[in-house]
């Protein structure tokens, strides 16, 4: 089982649109992705991931034996943070629970690190869930703290998890 991640290329638009249209992964995403996802909604994405600033925006596919399963990026941010990157993530439901993201959060961590001036990089997941929590404690990161009431989502209030890596600390 090799996972790997790598830059997008167009060909990817029919797997991600096949892991996104899943309501258990946009439950677990901010708002704004299209439910369904369709392929055409995945050749947006693509297209917009590699027409970004390559030293702001580090956008992956997630690959098992050279198939899509996933997505994962990093997001510089501005200003005083400009150092740090925000970092998302997800992969199809069939591949949960197998250490596949753990393996591709180290993957992209150690990219970014390696190749830019970025010294933290950070998540917030939502409190509630658990399994990106653990990737995330599994890959190296320290919880910071529940930064309360801090989104909402389908009319919920929800918590959420703060999490970080520092260059550091790889």
């Amino acid at each position: 089982m090799k996972v790997r991640i790598r830059k997008w290329e167009m060909i990817d638009a029919t797997d991600l649109a096949a892991a996104l249209s899943n309501p258990k992964i946009l439950n677990n995403l901010r708002d704004g992705l299209p439910y369904p996802y369709t392929e055409q909604d995945g050749r947006n994405f693509i297209s917009a991931m590699l027409s970004d600033n390559e030293n702001d925006t580090f956008a992956f596919a997630v690959t098992l034996d050279g198939k899509v399963i996933g997505s994962i990026g990093a997001f510089r941010q501005a200003n005083i943070h400009r150092l740090t990157a925000e970092m998302g993530y997800y992969i199809a439901e069939p591949y949960w629970g197998h250490g596949i993201m753990t393996e591709a959060v180290k993957q992209l961590c150690r990219y970014v690190f390696d190749n830019t001036d970025i010294l933290r990089i950070y998540a917030e997941p939502f409190a509630h869930n658990a399994a990106s929590c653990r990737v995330l404690e599994k890959s190296g990161f320290t919880f910071e703290g529940t930064l309360r009431s801090n989104a909402v989502k389908k009319g919920k209030v929800l918590d959420m998890k703060m999490y970080s890596l520092l260059k550091e600390e790889m």
